[in-house]
């Protein structure tokens, strides 16, 4: 299929951006990297009156310090995430992201501003934001707000950003804990049935300030508070394995799609958790 017409504009400041948000409203479109707007336009399944490249922007794009941790602009390409020094300091579980998702092309070409923003309940780096507790950056003709990740994602493709908003970035805190990204996929580069963001600091057989946050397993990111309570005051992490993964099933959201009942999600959800709390013992080995 072709796109519908749309009228296409070029923006070469952030100003020209907003202004052009301000005026169109819901009837626009932004196209950073593009990897998921061209599928939607060539299936008709977004039919914008017009859309507005950013990609000429100066700004947006790079990893930069802030006073709690690092900023990264909307941008930023996903290959430019797994490489920066900074996320590797200060927020590794983007970097660990990275190789799951989709291809070589995409991740080439695909931009976090882009990820975070569009509300995919299966993609990786929302989680990622919700796990870490990050602070996404918005921008309109009317000022800049910050929300926080775990309140940005309401329904699966729906956010609390506003048709006149701009993701411009996002901030996440400096965080020196561990962190292990796991998923089931049909094969290499598919997207996931069910995913995994865990986020835990070990210590001898412990796991202390654990974070568990799901994805592709519902609608919306989704935290397992209640299981990662259980690994977090175990004194042997793995012997409660079995009490923490009951525990995530119950409280993590399934849901049926033509890839997968809800009941084979609820089963991952459980068989996940082996798999992530054997990854952060692993790198926290010497």
């Amino acid at each position: 299929m072709k796109p519908a017409p749309f009228e296409y504009r070029r923006a070469d400041t952030r100003e020209e951006a907003l202004s052009l948000l301000a005026e169109h409203g819901e009837d626009a479109e932004i196209l950073a990297g593009g990897q998921s707007l061209m599928p939607l336009l060539a299936m008709r399944l977004a039919r914008p009156a017009m859309v507005i490249d950013i990609n000429r922007i100066g700004g947006l794009a790079g990893v930069t310090e802030i006073e709690d941790g690092i900023s990264v602009g909307a941008l930023t390409r996903h290959r430019e995430v797994a490489r920066d020094a900074l996320v590797a300091r200060d927020a590794p579980v983007l970097a660990k992201a990275v190789p799951h998702i989709a291809h070589h092309g995409i991740r080439n070409r695909g931009t976090i501003g882009g990820a975070l923003s569009l509300g995919d309940p299966a993609a990786e780096f929302p989680a990622c934001a919700v796990a870490a507790g990050a602070r996404l950056v918005l921008a309109s003709a009317a000022g800049t707000r910050r929300i926080a990740a775990a309140d940005y994602y309401l329904a699966p493709f729906e956010t609390a950003r506003g048709p006149e908003d701009l993701l411009v970035a996002a901030e996440f805190p400096a965080d020196g804990r561990g962190a292990a990204v796991v998923e089931a996929a049909p094969r290499a580069g598919d997207y996931a049935i069910v995913g995994l963001v865990a986020l835990a600091r070990p210590s001898g057989a412990r796991l202390r300030d654990v974070e568990l946050v799901y994805f592709a397993a519902g609608e919306r990111p989704n935290p397992a508070p209640a299981a990662a309570a259980i690994l977090a005051a175990a004194d042997d992490a793995r012997a409660a394995l079995a009490e923490a993964a009951e525990a995530a099933r119950r409280e993590v959201e399934t849901i049926a799609t033509p890839s997968a009942s809800a009941a084979v999600r609820r089963h991952l959800v459980g068989a996940l958790l082996g798999r992530a709390v054997a990854a952060l013992f692993e790198g926290a080995r010497p």
